[in-house]
Order: C-alpha cells, then structure tokens, then sequence
C-alpha cells in the first residue's frame, strides 16, 4: 500500500501545474515564481519547493502539458501538405499562451533535455516529409535535410515572435519552395 500516491500530493501538484500554466500563458515564464505559483494555488510556498526545488523545473513541468502536433503523419501531396503545416504553425504562434511557451523555450528557462527533444521531433518529422517526397518524385531536394527545419520554420518564428507580425501566405510559399525544385501541384488548395 506503500505505493499508493497520496491524494492530498496528487491534488497539490496538479493545482501548482495548473497555476504555473496559467502565469506562464497570462505574465510570461519570469513569472513562474515559487512564490507567485503558491498564491495562485492556494498552497504554501513550501510545498512548491517541496515539489519544485527549482523555479526551471517548475517551468519545464508545466510546459511538458504542451503538445507538439506539428509535422505528423504527412499526406501526399507534401507541398500543400507542407504549406498547411507552416499555416497552423504561423497561427499557432500568435496565440499568447503558445507565444509564452515558445518564450520560454527560446530563453533556454526551461529543461535544456526538453528542449533538445522538440527540436529532434521537429526536424525528424519534416524530414521525414520530406524524404517521402523525394521518394515519390514529388521534390528534389536543394538543401541538406538537417537544414530544413532552420529554414523554414525558424522565419515563421522570427516574424512572428520578434516581429509580432503575420505571416503572409506569400512568405509560407517562399518558405516552402527554398527547400528544392517541386514537381507535384504547386497550389494546390489549402
């Protein structure tokens, strides 16, 4: 019966994730703060600590809630396939909350393990897209795969995290055709 966790832990550490989530989506990581995370659960500060010894770990906790849908299960066609992908990427991007996890990933606050993990699923993902479609004949390749994921998705970031600008359907298309010369549809509907 040792195993058993305690109700009374399980409920605290769910209400200090869920406070932690919601400073991090309202405020910004800076202020996922044992302090302010206490306050916001209703829990003393020692039980965070108790928890959390340390505020990025906290960080890290509360953002590993957060999926990462992008890039799975490629359709043929690769190219509006690729170019819907970047889309929801770009849209996703101007949500507040996704803005202030992607924050704080840049920012290195959270777990750099965590980190390194998005950023293997994302470029195995795409490469993976992409190497199907070389596959099929559907895209001669221009760049090195390893590349692809810095090419294409790192201006959709820029745009829209330091910029705070939209990202043009226009942009998503020059994105998409720097990757290497396409033979499939080249518009076809999103």
């Amino acid at each position: 019966m040792a195993d058993t966790p305690d109700p009374r832990v399980t409920r605290s550490r769910e209400a200090i994730l869920t406070a932690a989530r919601e400073l991090l989506v309202q405020e910004g990581p800076a202020a996922v703060t044992h302090q302010h995370v206490a306050a916001r659960a209703g829990v003393g500060r020692a039980t965070v600590y108790r928890h959390w010894p340390q505020p990025g770990t906290l960080l890290g906790d509360a953002m590993a809630g957060v999926r990462m849908p992008f890039f799975r299960e490629p359709v043929p066609p690769m190219r509006p396939w690729l170019k819907q992908q970047l889309r929801s990427l770009a849209d996703e991007l101007d949500l507040p909350d996704v803005r202030a996890v992607t924050a704080a990933l840049v920012q290195g606050v959270a777990d750099a393990g965590r980190r390194e993990q998005l950023a293997e699923a994302i470029g195995n993902r795409l490469g993976a897209a992409l190497a199907k479609a070389q596959e099929t004949g559907e895209l001669r390749l221009a760049i090195d795969p390893r590349d692809a994921a810095a090419l294409v998705i790192g201006p959709l970031f820029y745009r829209s995290m330091l910029e705070l600008g939209p990202v043009s359907e226009a942009m998503i298309d020059r994105l998409v055709d720097t990757l290497g010369t396409w033979t499939g549809p080249a518009h076809t509907p999103v």
